[in-house]
């Protein structure tokens, strides 16, 4: 088996492609700028670049199973790339998002929920089977914090009380290698989540307590959040964002045991994760 793995300077990917060679699985990593991949020795870099499907032929040769990350531009020309080439398996880098009754009119569910139906459809004609792995919050979500925390500041909240389920991005790679290894797992939907569900202020305190430093944070208004990021983050994603932790906000995210289920251990820890970037954190 050939595994093409987009996306690869991801922290998932990276993560899968270290499986793979692990395994000694066949595995081409794939980058819209391979020139800047550092992959394991032996794995071939390939330029993917999914915005553009001119790329999608060359990088698809030879390739049996594709680790796809759910970028709906182009994800039926993809779909119908990959049938051409005789991929047999792709799985999909999607989102809880897509669970969401509102998933379609959500800008950040929208482009996962695009992508997954674009997969199911080419999945429904034969072209191949098509695993989708919904992940909810990345743990990595609070690196966005380090230059703050490293400065003594701390970010700026404006739903400190929003609960999430921070999944460390091992245990999605260990996810997705399971699923591209082992047959029966093919053509599903996993909702992965972390094991413990966390508002900011208790990721904060774990931060603190693996790092011996203060994690404080401030409370700001949501349009003062709004306009701090206005820079960087579109308004429609800002309100997507501000929305769901506001309909979190002291209400306890739903947990999941599929990561043991699909990598016979348990979801890792936010401290864990924590433990693992400490130097992230420090100055």
């Amino acid at each position: 088996m050939t595994v093409l793995v987009t996306g690869s300077r991801g922290r998932v990917a990276s993560t899968l492609l270290g499986l793979l060679d692990a395994a000694g699985i066949k595995a081409k990593a794939a980058s819209r700028n391979p020139a800047d991949l550092s992959p394991p020795a032996g794995i071939a870099t390939v330029r993917c670049d999914l915005a553009d499907p001119a790329t999608f032929d060359t990088a698809l040769t030879g390739v049996d199973a594709v680790f796809l990350y759910a970028e709906a531009t182009h994800a039926g020309a993809f779909a119908d790339r990959a049938r051409a080439a005789g991929v047999e398996h792709v799985v999909l880098l999607s989102s809880s998002a897509v669970l969401a009754p509102d998933a379609a009119a959500n800008p950040i569910a929208a482009s996962h929920l695009a992508a997954e139906r674009a997969l199911s459809a080419a999945a429904d004609a034969g072209a191949f089977e098509a695993t989708h792995l919904r992940p909810g919050a990345f743990a990595t979500n609070a690196l966005q914090w380090a230059r703050g925390l490293r400065d003594g500041r701390g970010p700026a909240l404006p739903v400190p009380h929003a609960y999430a389920d921070p999944i460390h991005e091992r245990d999605v790679a260990e996810a997705a290698f399971a699923v591209l290894t082992e047959p029966r797992l093919r053509g599903t939907s996993h909702h992965l989540t972390g094991p413990e569900s966390l508002t900011f202020v208790e990721q904060l305190a774990v931060l603190a307590e693996v790092t011996g430093r203060p994690a404080p944070h401030t409370v700001v208004t949501p349009a003062e959040w709004r306009e701090s990021v206005a820079d960087f983050l579109p308004e429609p994603f800002a309100d997507a964002l501000l929305a769901h932790w506001t309909a979190h906000d002291g209400r306890p995210a739903p947990l999941t045991r599929t990561v043991e289920e699909l990598t016979g251990h348990p979801a890792r820890a936010f401290a864990a994760w924590a433990a693992d970037h400490e130097r992230a954190f420090r100055p």
